[in-house]
């Protein structure tokens, strides 16, 4: 059975289940959530709690973490099934309740891993590793529970604030994704979702962009008090959880969890900061270029087309595009890219009660489902080769373990960033004049987006923790400190801000500080592909066994392998350096 066509494909699901209410998927719930119990059981028959010392050190282990493996192989295809129905229709009443159901199930697994982390943190894990090849193929899952051990609370408290999370964080990142993807405005006379609002923004009329912005503020005005609630709910229970677990910040377990060091954030930002007056010189040029006399862009012409477009970009020529695309860097990229199109695994066009943005979750094994809102633009073009990286990367990661596979974020964009940097290089490569100048746009204000915009979020984010420590934070002081941290970062480029964006990105509601990563993956990306450049074949047989590894090592060991100091700023300035001489080029073409 292949997907419904009505213009742009909708994904596949019947591949796993019939439906949501069928019976084969209640069965697999069943079984899930027995694995589960099952797990507890077996942890409590071994004795996995903190400073037991078993007589089996290594047979205690090995069949501990194989049971755990077990229970997160059955778990992907289950959430992730139950998650392709509640992302395309949140108001699905029994999408809504498949959720809420593996949301219980699952609960328990939380305080069993965070049991499973306390008991490793007691052990000798030299030893153990050099007695247990399965020991020594998890070797850097081993360290990060070491690490993690010594931030837990008591294994009361810890399972304490595992249960609470379903009805505190969770629910409150669940009432910001529900109540933003049922909100709608007025543009133009026709009644819109907010997702197809946002991408008026890109729209070729001024007057349609501006009217999108002004109805888009208004429309999250209308949903401040509640989603104000959320945001302070769940910044202020990070804040009593990261006191409690003794972290210096909100910052510190990021950067464990990111497999990071403060070391590299700061070199990484550094460069980052030092960047800002080049980007300006971007946006004062494409201010000139629309007319503003001042040199100062509106938001709403942030993400407006510059140049000559020259076509639209219809969704089946952006499959054929990114396809070639990808098969100029290797053709087992390439027939990636035509699986993913003919099995039907992406979900295509914006709709209502469909969630925004886009993004790529595991299936099966090797397999993804990727969720778009596409748009008929050269930005919609990269965001498909972005999200197709994503599945990419877990095909290199088919054989892993779960447990060998879980990639931090930093790391995670290292294959959609490579991807999506292939697919602006051949779209470059092949224009000029008005059309070239309309790639740069579309490549620079990506970049503006993940350089300029992303260190603006991580200052908001920073303040937001701050101020969170003394009270709850109004709509309009959430609004001040974003406007805030929007001036720091775009400077006098812009004459006025997005105060809501704290409302619109989800990111805000889910783990802390999503934001910096992005940078590092795009920075390491155009880092990676500068070393393609150099040597495309020893690039290439490096390459995917580089992203089967990345839940296996910290970020800076990886990176060494690739000649990359992760703590050095000249490389983080290196890869910028990939960006300003695109920016000198529009700045040129602008004239």
């Amino acid at each position: 059975m292949t997907a419904i066509q009505l213009g742009e494909p909708f994904w596949r699901t019947d591949d796993l289940y019939p439906g949501l209410d069928s019976a084969e998927y209640t069965a697999a719930l069943s079984s899930l959530g027995a694995r589960v119990t099952a797990l507890g059981e077996l942890f409590d028959a071994l004795g996995i709690v903190k400073d037991h010392q078993p007589a089996d050190v290594q047979g205690t282990f090995e069949q501990a973490l194989t049971a755990l493996n077990e229970v997160l192989e059955h778990q992907r295809p289950t959430e992730s099934y139950a998650y392709a129905f509640f992302s395309t229709d949140t108001r699905s009443d029994l999408a809504q309740a498949r959720i809420s159901e593996l949301t219980t199930l699952m609960q328990p697994l939380s305080p069993l891993f965070t049991r499973f982390q306390a008991w490793l943190g007691g052990l000798d894990l030299d030893a153990l590793k050099q007695r247990s090849e399965l020991a020594r193929s998890h070797s850097f899952m081993l360290e990060r529970a070491r690490d993690a051990a010594q931030h837990q609370m008591s294994p009361a408290e810890e399972e304490l604030a595992s249960e609470l999370n379903s009805s505190g964080s969770a629910a409150w990142g669940k009432l910001h994704g529900n109540l933003s993807s049922l909100l709608t405005g007025e543009v133009g006379g026709q009644r819109l979702p907010i997702t197809a609002i946002r991408n008026l923004a890109s729209d070729k009329s001024a007057e349609v962009r501006a009217e999108a912005y002004r109805v888009e503020l208004e429309t999250w005005q209308s949903a401040e008090i509640a989603l104000a609630a959320a945001m302070n709910g769940i910044k202020g229970s990070r804040n009593v959880l990261n006191r409690r677990r003794g972290y210096a910040d909100a910052v510190q377990p990021t950067l464990m969890g990111n497999s990071i060091d403060a070391q590299t954030l700061a070199a990484m930002q550094r460069a980052v900061t030092s960047s800002f007056p080049d980007f300006q010189r971007y946006f004062a040029a494409k201010a000139r270029k629309l007319g503003h006399t001042d040199g100062r862009l509106p938001w709403s012409d942030l993400f407006a087309p510059v140049g000559a477009a020259g076509r639209e970009w219809s969704y089946p020529e952006a499959q054929k595009f990114v396809e070639n695309s990808f098969r100029s860097y290797s053709d087992r990229l390439g027939d990636f890219a035509a699986r993913a199109f003919r099995e039907d695994w992406l979900d295509v066009p914006a709709r209502e009660g469909k969630r925004g943005g886009a993004f790529c979750m595991g299936w099966k094994r090797g397999e993804s489902r990727i969720l778009l809102n596409y748009s008929k633009s050269l930005d919609s073009v990269s965001t498909l080769a972005h999200e197709l990286g994503h599945g990419y990367h877990n095909l290199c990661l088919k054989e892993r373990t779960p447990l060998q596979a879980q990639t931090p974020m930093t790391l995670a964009e290292t294959a959609s960033i490579f991807c999506e940097t292939i697919v602006q290089g051949q779209a470059l490569g092949s224009v000029t004049g008005d059309e070239r100048l309309y790639v740069l746009e579309t490549s620079l204000m990506g970049h503006a987006q993940v350089v300029v915009d992303i260190h603006s979020r991580f200052l908001f984010e920073s303040a937001v923790f701050e101020a969170r420590e003394k009270r709850d934070l109004s709509p309009a002081e959430l609004c001040r400190l974003m406007t805030q941290a929007q001036q720091a970062t775009y400077g006098d480029a812009l004459s006025e801000c997005h105060p809501y964006m704290w409302a619109v990105k989800p990111h805000y509601y889910g783990s802390s500080f999503y934001n910096y990563p992005y940078t590092f993956g795009l920075l390491f990306g155009l880092g990676l592909y500068a070393r393609y450049q150099q040597d495309p074949d020893s690039f290439r047989a490096q390459y995917d066994d580089l992203l089967s590894r990345t839940g296996m090592g910290d970020a800076a060991t990886l990176a060494a392998s690739f000649g990359i100091d992760t703590r050095d700023e000249a490389f983080w300035q290196s890869s910028l350096d990939v960006i300003r001489a695109n920016i000198a080029e529009y700045v040129e073409l602008v004239g």
